[in-house]
Parts: C-alpha cells; sequence; structure tokens
C-alpha cells in the first residue's frame, strides 16, 4: 500500500483553483446576463447532487464513491458548479486533488487503515487518466501562489487602517446687531445724541459711522469636512497616524464690515476652512513605555496634536463630531491653551487593581506649528510661543471621575489665551486691537487652572462640568509716557469660565445622546490694562457683564456609521456685555464615520 500511495502524491490545491483552472475555456458573459440577480448559493458534498457530471461516467462514480466515503468535494445547492457551464476535465480534476489531499491527511495522521486498498487503486487510474490536467492545476496553483507573494511583498503595509470621518452642516446664527465689547459700549453710551449713538455704533460694528449694515448675518449655510486618517502599526502596540483633512465651515464668528455675529462666543465645534484644499492636519505617532505609560509624539498643520485629543476631559461633550454643538460647550477651554507640534505622555499610578490605577497623570508640552518650523528670533520649539501642561485625574469608578489641570503658555502675540472660545478681551487680554486706544501686540504669560469632573448617575443620565482660571501678565509696555501707557509690563488680568451640563447616553435609541449645557464663556473679570488716569472712554478690557451659554442637541444613531445631530444654543449678553443682544444658532450636523 505505501507504494501504491506514492504514485499518488499530488501538490495541495487552494479553494480557488476551480475558478483559475476555468479561466481559460470561459465564454463571453453578456450585459443581460450580468443584470440577472444572483442565486445564494451553499455546499453540497454528494457527486450525486451535481447534474451538469454525467453519472454514467466512470471517472463521476469512481469519484462519487470516494466523495461519499471521505467527504472530499462540494458543490452548490443548485447541483451546479458556478458559471452556468457543464464541469470541465481541469474542473473534475480540481475536485480529484481534493480527494487525494483528504487520503493523504488520513495516512498522515496514522490512520492508512481508514483507506481501503481498491480506493487507492481507483485513485492511481484516475491520476493517470487526468495527469495532464492535474499538471494544468498544479502550474496555475504555483503561479499564484508566486503572485500572492509579490502582492504580500509589495502592499502599503500588512498593519495600515484606513479610518475616516465626514459632516454635512446645515447652520444659521440668528440676532438683531452684532456684538460690540464693553469697551465699544462705553463709547456708545457717552455720545451725546440718539444720532452720535447711532454713528458710534456703526462705527463699533462695522468700521464706518455711515455703515448701518449692523444685523447678524441670516444666512443659512451648508458647508462640509472631511478626515481622513491612515493608521499603521508596526509593533501591535503602537499607531502612526496620518490624517488628511479639507473643510469649508465658515466660523460663526468675525468683527468689522465682514463679521457674521461679532463674537467668537457663536463658533460651532467644528468649523474651520481651507476652502475644501487637502491638507495635513495630523502626524501622530503613539507608542507605550511599558504597561502604564503611553506617549503622544505629533506635528500638522492648524490642528495638528491637541492637549484635548491625547489628555482624559472628562466631558461626554467633547467629540467634534459626535459631542456638543458648540465650540464652548465641548471641554474646559483649558485644553486650548495650544496646539501643533510637541509631546504628551499619559501615565496610570498603578497596576490593575490597585489604588494607584485609579490615578492618572498626563503631561504636554505643544507648540504652534508654524512657530515649531520657524528658526526665527523668537520662534522654535523653545523660544516662542508654547503651553505646557500637567494633569491628575482620579477616577475611583467607571462612574465618576475629577481631573485637576494646570497649563503654563506663553502668547508671541497675545491671542488665542482662551482658544477663541470667550470674549475678545477673554481671548487676547492686552491687546487693543478692537478698543480705542490700539496697543498692538503683546507678549502675554499665563497660569491656569482648571478643574472637570464626570459622574455617571444612572446607565442614562451624567453629570459633568468644569470650571476655569486664568491668570495672564503682560511681558511688554506699551506708551511713550507713563500718561499714555495703556499697557505695563507685569500688567495683569484674571479670567473666568465654568459649565455644568446633562448627558442622556442612549436616549430613545442605543448608541443615541442627548446634552444640555449651561455655562459662562471665558470673561474677564478684573484687569490692570488702561491709561492710570482712564476717562470714561478710555479702553479697559475688562468685560462689564457675564456672557450665558445656554445649548441643546441630540444625537441621533442612524446605523454604526451614520449619526445625525440637530441643535441649537444661545449666548445671553454676548461678549460680556449686557446691551448686546441675544445671538442664537441652529445647526443640523450629519456625522459619517468609516
Amino acid at each position: 500500500m505505501y507504494r501504491l500511495w506514492h504514485s499518488l502524491v499530488l501538490a495541495p490545491v487552494l479553494a480557488g483553483s476551480i475558478a483559475l483552472s476555468a479561466s481559460a475555456q470561459e465564454r463571453t458573459t453578456s450585459i443581460d446576463e450580468l443584470s440577472k440577480p444572483a442565486t445564494l448559493k451553499g455546499q453540497v458534498t454528494s457527486v450525486s447532487q451535481l447534474s451538469d457530471v454525467r453519472p454514467t461516467d466512470w471517472a463521476f462514480q469512481a469519484l462519487q464513491s470516494l466523495v461519499e466515503r471521505y467527504g472530499c468535494i462540494a458543490g452548490y445547492p443548485d447541483r451546479t458548479y458556478r458559471g452556468n457551464r457543464a464541469l470541465t476535465r481541469f474542473e473534475f480534476a480540481a475536485g480529484l486533488n481534493a480527494c487525494l489531499d483528504r487520503v493523504n491527511e488520513l495516512i498522515a495522521a496514522s490512520t492508512a487503515d481508514l483507506v481501503k486498498k481498491e480506493d487507492l487503486a481507483a485513485l492511481q487510474k484516475l491520476q493517470e487518466e487526468f495527469a495532464a490536467e492535474l499538471a494544468t492545476v498544479r502550474g496555475q496553483v504555483d503561479s499564484l501562489e508566486a503572485r500572492t507573494t509579490t502582492l504580500e511583498r509589495q502592499q502599503f503595509s500588512t498593519t495600515s487602517k484606513l479610518t475616516g470621518e465626514v459632516i454635512f452642516s446645515a447652520s444659521q446664527a440668528f440676532g438683531a446687531d452684532r456684538a460690540v465689547t464693553s469697551d465699544q459700549q462705553r463709547v456708545i453710551d457717552a455720545a451725546a445724541t440718539p444720532a452720535a449713538r447711532t454713528a458710534a455704533r456703526n462705527t463699533a460694528i462695522t468700521g464706518s459711522a455711515t455703515n448701518s449694515d449692523r444685523d447678524v448675518r441670516e444666512n443659512t449655510t451648508f458647508s462640509n469636512r472631511v478626515r481622513i486618517a491612515f493608521d499603521t502599526s508596526f509593533s501591535g502596540r503602537d499607531r502612526l497616524r496620518t490624517q488628511l483633512q479639507a473643510r469649508n465651515i465658515t466660523a460663526f464668528s468675525g468683527t468689522g464690515a465682514a463679521g457674521i455675529t461679532g463674537t467668537n462666543m457663536t463658533r460651532l465645534g467644528y468649523d474651520g476652512t481651507n476652502n475644501n484644499t487637502i491638507e495635513l492636519r495630523r502626524l501622530e505617532y503613539r507608542f507605550p513605555l511599558g504597561d502604564q505609560t503611553t506617549v503622544f509624539l505629533g506635528t500638522g498643520t492648524n490642528d495638528g496634536l491637541e492637549f484635548n485629543d491625547s489628555i482624559p476631559t472628562l466631558s461626554p461633550f467633547e467629540s467634534s463630531g459626535s459631542g456638543s454643538i458648540s465650540r464652548f460647550g465641548r471641554f474646559n477651554p483649558i485644553y486650548r491653551s495650544s496646539s501643533g507640534t510637541g509631546i504628551i505622555v499619559n501615565h496610570r499610578l498603578g497596576r490593575e487593581f490597585t489604588v494607584g490605577n485609579r490615578f492618572t497623570l498626563s503631561l504636554g508640552y505643544l507648540v504652534p506649528t508654524g512657530d515649531a518650523q520657524d528658526p526665527s528670533l523668537d520662534r522654535g520649539l523653545f523660544s516662542g510661543s508654547y503651553a505646557a501642561i500637567a494633569q491628575l485625574v482620579y477616577q475611583p469608578t467607571p462612574n465618576l471621575g475629577i481631573g485637576f489641570t494646570y497649563a503654563n503658555g506663553y502668547f508671541n502675540t497675545g491671542s488665542g489665551v482662551t482658544g477663541s472660545t470667550g470674549s475678545a478681551f477673554a481671548n487676547n487680554p492686552f491687546n487693543s486691537n478692537q478698543t480705542i486706544n490700539s496697543a498692538g501686540n503683546v507678549p502675554t504669560s499665563t497660569n491656569q487652572y482648571g478643574v472637570q469632573a464626570n459622574i455617571r448617575l444612572s446607565p442614562g443620565l451624567a453629570l459633568a462640568g468644569w470650571a476655569g482660571l486664568t491668570d495672564a501678565q503682560a511681558r511688554r509696555t506699551v506708551g511713550a509716557t507713563a500718561a499714555t501707557r495703556t499697557v505695563r509690563e507685569g500688567d495683569r488680568a484674571t479670567i473666568f469660565n465654568w459649565a455644568v451640563g446633562l448627558a442622556f447616553p442612549d436616549l430613545f435609541s442605543e448608541g443615541s445622546l442627548g446634552g444640555i449645557i449651561f455655562g459662562m464663556p471665558p470673561k474677564v473679570t478684573s484687569s490692570d490694562f488702561g491709561l492710570a488716569t482712564p476717562t470714561a472712554v478710555s479702553a479697559r478690557r475688562e468685560d462689564r457683564s457675564s456672557s450665558y451659554h445656554l445649548e441643546v442637541f441630540y444625537r441621533y444613531r442612524l446605523s454604526d456609521n451614520i449619526s445625525i445631530t440637530p441643535g441649537a444654543f444661545v449666548i445671553f449678553n454676548p461678549e460680556g456685555n449686557s446691551a448686546n443682544n441675544a445671538i442664537y444658532v441652529g445647526t443640523l450636523r450629519t456625522t459619517f464615520t468609516f
């Protein structure tokens, strides 16, 4: 039997060999045939069920006996092989190989006594009769294996994954006049006559005393944002992310004749535009150091690496694509102290099942990308704008988390202190470009303090919130003499903000989310800015009222990859000025993920 079996040894047959061996004999398929619906076909295990093989042939009967004894060939429920053609000798040879492989397995498993001598003799005779076809099948399989090896060697990466997010947004702002700052309001209030006050308001909003087009731009917009990411892993635990972005979502903000609302407080949480040109938004490499530490290195255009993407914010509204619809409502503005190029490290203080595992320490250092790549004076990684952050999060249970955050920053131009989430004065405490006495750019250093918490009260209800305090200090003196100085090096400004929100996970359907957010966007509560002897209309860069943000949204999950979020928010006393009318923003955000 051993010698008899040696004459039957054949190369293994791949599952696709039937289609490959028959490809040379396929007829041309018409468009009408292609348009016919396909029939779902499972597998059967008896050759007698295959109507496209003649049962009168000796080869058929021999193979039928082998198949029904050893279960080594399969067909389809409609009793045909795919292709609407008779079973060719090549296809038959492929089936024969399957039986040879099965018998080979039995012998290799030391169960050769299960194989009858007459079956081995039948296999030998079939092999001789189909020798030419078997040789062809072997050649095609060898060719396929070679081509597969080439593809594996030349493909982009064996561990790369493509992910994406697409946002379509229909939005509109509503209101009366666009917002003015408290300093501009003092000038308006000091005007002696109604006509003078109208001219002063025109000037404050449009830049011209005779331009009375002061209204909020109440035009419905339809825009988009597309992000495509290539995630590549080299060890299975690391990740290199290359993210591209194109977008055209205009910010609902701006001052002057081209302004939309006159304040950053009305910005959407996912706005930004590059006129839909493709840019490298982020290049990030994440890797572990041991079991408790994760390191993020990154750069990019505009956003680049961001604190909120790598450090726990404890906000259920954090995502720009599926969270809050507003910029302020997403998370504590302290995480917007910088973005761009740098490093972030997250470290769990203990191992799993220990008390230390409940604490997460995060450290980060980011520099705006434009500064990081510029060797000029007051630029680069360590000579220009930056923010360094440290945070400790305590999560005693999965339903409770509280975090304490500190950030130290330096802003070359004095702008961006609150990440464009509050009043103009909060975002730029010492620059007078929106007031009567222009002081120019004033480099500003900051110490920012934040506390945030998230409590899961029940499976369908979570309470979250934050508070933030910023101590800003001027690093330049502006003004030739003491009498004309509006900014003195060392002048300070205090900025405060807070918010509280209710999140309703799985509201009405699994994966959906309802949200209510109420808070006070960043405002300047006190400032040393201004003349030593101020007048009624001199600039002070201090918000005289508190603004309030009220937001409601509902993210409805249509499927695993599609969600629709209708929402609206209103800003009361925008720009920290109670004389301003409330401004409303409504949006319908549709998000696709893949």
